[in-house]
This record gives structure tokens, sequence and C-alpha cells, in this order.
């Protein structure tokens, strides 16, 4: 389902397949595009349940874990020297250290962050990953639940075992209803239908206050330059609805976000066939737009990414990006 077009003029140059699933916070599909149902990779978009797997250990309490680490464990941050030092302290908290890591470095996210190192002459390390926070707290977990560090990224670990079976009951699956492969930062990552991930995000804006998934939201949409960093589009959409909804990006263009509202709380998850995740946040501010959710001054703070600038290397406009689908209802 043809979810968004790119003109170069007036001369179509691409298209983009969407899929988008609306549910309420039972999780009934109320709205969609596409097919809600598509099996579909989160990615990172997924870490929110990674880290209540590792908070129902007890590890953010045995090892002083603040709400800016689950913020962190919950990133797919920027590897700003904020993220990176976040990272390496909540190694030392769990008396762990980068060796026991089993992310790898790589470039930025960030383009920013990208010359600074480039300047330096910086070779980035495993605390760099945009994943560091997520292994960090992974290691807190394994040592909280007695496992051994070494091997806690591999599937058979205790710990891995855990993640899964946590992960399954959050989206109200069967163990064996969600299937795994092997994410980018080298840990099991899960594949489920689209309408799953939107009642994973329903469940967490819809949480009881103090209760663990709560804990999550409230990490997440009170840090928000921690979850993503500048320039980036997690950040801004949670900072301009203060606190309203949560939102996660996921590799590959997959986006899931749980808003409260006084009507009732809803989970959306969003996915583009084609893993753009320019043509992905552009969708997803749509679907704000079609479900009536945020101000025009709230919306206008996402124009740039609504409406993404598209010139050419003298600066002259050469196209642009068109998003018209509607929802059907359920």
């Amino acid at each position: 389902m043809i979810g968004a077009t790119v003109f170069r003029g007036d001369v179509i140059e691409n298209t983009h397949a969407a899929h988008v699933a609306v549910v309420d916070a039972s999780g009934r599909v109320l709205h969609s595009f596409g097919d809600p149902y598509r099996v579909t990779l989160p990615r990172s978009a997924a870490k929110p349940a990674q880290a209540l797997a590792v908070l129902e250990t007890g590890a953010l309490e045995r090892f002083g874990f603040s709400e800016e680490d689950l913020a962190l464990m919950c990133a797919s941050h920027n590897s700003e020297a904020r993220h990176i030092e976040r990272a390496r302290a909540m190694l030392a908290k769990a008396e762990a250290n980068e060796a026991d890591l089993r992310c790898g470095g790589h470039p930025p996210i960030s383009d920013a962050v990208f010359r600074d190192w480039i300047k330096r002459d910086f070779m980035p390390t495993p605390v760099c990953s945009n994943c560091s926070g997520k292994h960090a707290g992974m290691l807190a977990g394994a040592r909280a639940m007695n496992a051994p560090l070494d091997g806690y990224h591999l599937p058979a670990h205790p710990l891995q075992a855990w993640v899964k079976r946590t992960m399954a009951r959050v989206v109200d699956l069967a163990d064996d209803e969600v299937q795994w492969a092997i994410d980018g930062c080298n840990l099991p990552t899960p594949a489920f239908p689209l309408d799953r991930l939107a009642r994973l995000f329903a469940k967490i804006a819809d949480a009881p206050d103090g209760t663990p998934l709560a804990r999550i939201y409230e990490a997440m949409t009170a840090h928000p330059e921690l979850v993503a960093g500048e320039g980036r589009f997690c950040t801004l959409l949670m900072q301009t609805f203060g606190g309203t909804l949560v939102g996660k990006t996921g590799a590959d263009a997959c986006y899931a976000i749980g808003v409260r509202r006084p009507e009732g709380t809803l989970g959306i998850a969003v996915k583009v066939e084609d893993g753009n995740t320019g043509v992905l946040n552009a969708v997803v501010v749509h679907v704000l737009e079609r479900l009536g959710i945020g101000t025009d001054e709230q919306l206008g703070a996402l124009a740039r990414f609504r409406h993404p600038p598209m010139r050419n290397t003298v600066g002259v406009s050469t196209g642009r990006l068109d998003i018209h689908f509607a929802l059907r209802d359920h």
C-alpha cells in the first residue's frame, strides 16, 4: 500500500509502501492503513520491553540506576558525550566494564558528532554504540539474576530467556508466537504483528503510576534528550508534546507511539517497507494529524519532518514528499 510519494518536479521519482496500526488501551485495532498485522521487526522500538525485563530483575534498585539510566536503556542515542558518559557510569554501577559489552562501535547517528569524531580522529568503541545503554542495562540484569556476564547477549543465556518471556507477555502473545533474529547491536531482536507493537506502547502509556511500564514512560518522556539526542525526531517529538506521548524509533523504518488522552489511550505503530527513515518520520506526523493528536503549534514544531526540504547542492528546491492517505476505521 503506497503511503508516500516523492516527486522531482512533477515526475514521480519514488514511492514508499507503509503500514499503520492504531489500537486502544485493550489492544483492539481502531484504525489502520496497509496491513496492521504485518509481521514486523520493531528493532529498537522494542527497547522499552527489553528494559522492562531488566527492570523486573530488580537490577535498577540493586545497582542504584536512576530515571536517566532507565531512559538510556530505552535509547538509540546520538553517541553524544552525555550518552557515552552515562553508559560508562551505568557499567561502573553494575560492577562491569566496557570489555564486557558485546555491542560494537560504529559511526554515530548524529552528523554533528560524526564531524567532531573525524576532526579528533576518534575511533568509537562499544560504549559509543547507540545501544550501549541497553547493553549496560542487560549486564546489570544478568548480575541481578546471578547469571554470568559472559554470553549475556546469546539467545540461550538466562537473561535472554527472561527477556523473551517478558516480550511475549507484554505484547499479549504466547512465547512461540514471537519470532527472533539478531539485531545490529548483537542482541536478539523480536518480530511480531505490527498491531502488537502498537499494543505495547498503548500499555506503556496506560500503565498505572508506579508500575514498571509507567516508570519507563516517565523516564523516556522526562529525558527525551537521552532517548535520541540533538536534532533527532524522537527527542523533538516528546519534548514538543510535553509528556503526553512517548515515541521510539526502530532501525529500517519502524516507529511506535503511546498517547495519553482524556478520551482514551492510543497505541500507534508504523512500518515503511523500504526502510526509509525520513519517510517514516513524515508518515508518523501525518498519522498524528489524521488522528487529531496535537495542536497546530505542536504539529508545526514537527513541520521539518512532515515536509522535509528537498534541495540540490546549490540550494534549489527540486521536489517534494507527498503523503495524503486516509486511515481505515475498524
